[in-house]
This record gives structure tokens, C-alpha cells and sequence, in this order.
């Protein structure tokens, strides 16, 4: 079961503004929205969060109800087309455009090549590609108009790295990747940035409950922090920052980038 569960701010001193809140970027999303798929959970909430804490006014695109009252939080089923234009429609509506789009909503899969059936592997492309496309698709009428328009999405070391058991997932992610790539090229003309993140293994809800179905959960978890060079799990926080990064107005010149966030997974090959 563990090969299945896988699922900066500029250099420099942090400004006089940034000591004194004692974090750094604080406020650089001051007067921006923002939308949040699958928001209400995991890394997505704790982004919607973070962003909500650096100045933005953030909207939760998701199937279940953000647990924040000052999140604007909208209903969202990503693989049906009409709901998502209504969902960004809406968010545009009551907080007064689109700044920012975070596509994060998607699921799992775990198995060989030969473990999904035709409907598992259309369903999870529907969500994880198709429905990246379709948030961003209508979200872009909106950052056309914006002073500061960012695309980030939620990608994956799966992508980049042969895990077993990950057959599904790692196509769709592998997609995603090369989804952000190509956006950025097509609209770098029109100031929309496009960057994705990478995240390792998480320590997320999800993650949570495949590890309660283990038959040795402390094990299992051992083993997972084993396989990220840092020797723990990625925190939902530490992913959410990134995609802050990306996706402020301070990281101008940064488009078309995919920032791993996996503890080393990528590129380390550390000798045991």
C-alpha cells in the first residue's frame, strides 16, 4: 500500500512592513480576488487561507461549504461546464472581478495501468485535466481585465518521478504539467501569468484516511516520510506558501515555472 498513498518571496531581508507582521509578502495581495478550487480542505483551504491573509478576498469553488465565514464559498462541481462558468460568474459578481485563479480541485487513483477501467480513467481525467480547463477557461475574461492576473495550479510529483501504483494519477498529472506550460506560452502576451506547484507526499486529510486504512498505520507513515529526502511529509502549509508565491504581483516575472514542493523527492539521490 505505500507506493500507492503518494499522491519566495524575492531573496533578501524581509521589509520593515513584512519584520513587523512577522510575515514575509504580507499584504502584497491587498485589493485582489481570488478563487480557490477545491478549497475547503487540505492544501486548497489552507491557500485560500493564506491568501485571505495576505490581502486578498477569496472565494472556495468546491463540492462541500468552506468551514471559514469570511471565505466566500460557492458551490462548484468542476467536470460539469455550466456550473463552473456559473461558480466564476458569480465570484467575479460579489467580490468585484478575478485576480487570481488556483486550480487545486482534483482526485486520486491508485493501481497499475491496469487497475482502472475506461469509466475510473475518464472520470479522473474529467477532473483533474479537463476540469483544470475548464475553471481557467472561464476565469480568463476576468484576468484579461485584471492589474495583476495569475493562473496557479496544483500539479504533482507524480509527473516528474516513476512511482508504482500510480498509473491514472500520474497521467493526469503529467498533463497538468504540460497544460501550465502551454498556457503560459499562450498568454504571457496578455500579462497572465501560468506556473503550476509540485507538491510530495502531503499530510492532508486524504492522506490521513489511506494511512487509518493501513494495517499498521505507524508503519506506513514511517515509510512515507522515509521516501521524501527531508525524511518527513510536505506540509498543506508549506505547499499553500508556494502557491502564494506564485501567484502574487512580487513574482512578475515568474510564468510557465512548475515549483516542486516534495522534500527533495525530484531531483535528490541521496546514498543510504
Amino acid at each position: 500500500m505505500t507506493e500507492g498513498l503518494i499522491e519566495a518571496h524575492e531573496h533578501g531581508a524581509p521589509t520593515a512592513r513584512e519584520a513587523q507582521d512577522g510575515r514575509e509578502g504580507h499584504g502584497d495581495l491587498d485589493g485582489l480576488v481570488a478563487a480557490v478550487t477545491g478549497g475547503a480542505s487540505g492544501i486548497g483551504l489552507a491557500t485560500a487561507r493564506l491568501l485571505r491573509d495576505r490581502g486578498a478576498r477569496v472565494a472556495v469553488l468546491d463540492l462541500v461549504p468552506a468551514p471559514d465565514a469570511d471565505l466566500l464559498s460557492v458551490p462548484c462541481d468542476v467536470s460539469r461546464d455550466d456550473v463552473v462558468r456559473a461558480a466564476v460568474a458569480r465570484v467575479a459578481g460579489e467580490l468585484g472581478g478575478l485576480d487570481v485563479l488556483v486550480s487545486n480541485a482534483g482526485i486520486g487513483a491508485v493501481g497499475t495501468v491496469e487497475a482502472g477501467d475506461d469509466d475510473e480513467w475518464a472520470r479522473v481525467l474529467d477532473v483533474n485535466v479537463t476540469g483544470a480547463a475548464r475553471a481557467i477557461r472561464a476565469a480568463l475574461p476576468h484576468l484579461r481585465a485584471s492589474r495583476a492576473p495569475s493562473v496557479v495550479l496544483t500539479c504533482s510529483v507524480v509527473a516528474f518521478v516513476g512511482v508504482p501504483n500510480r498509473a491514472l494519477y500520474a497521467a493526469s498529472k503529467g498533463a497538468v504539467a504540460a497544460l501550465t506550460l502551454a498556457m503560459a506560452a499562450d498568454h504571457v502576451h496578455e500579462g497572465i501569468r501560468v506556473n503550476a506547484v509540485s507538491p510530495g507526499t502531503a499530510d492532508t486529510p486524504w492522506v490521513a484516511r489511506l494511512l487509518d486504512q493501513a494495517a499498521d498505520p505507524a508503519a506506513e507513515r514511517a515509510a512515507l516520510e522515509a521516501r521524501q529526502p527531508i525524511g518527513r511529509l510536505v506540509t498543506a502549509g508549506e505547499v499553500a506558501r508556494a502557491i502564494a508565491y506564485l501567484a502574487s504581483p512580487l513574482s512578475g516575472a515568474t510564468t510557465g515555472s512548475i515549483l516542486s514542493v516534495d522534500g527533495g523527492m525530484t531531483n535528490l539521490r541521496l546514498p543510504r
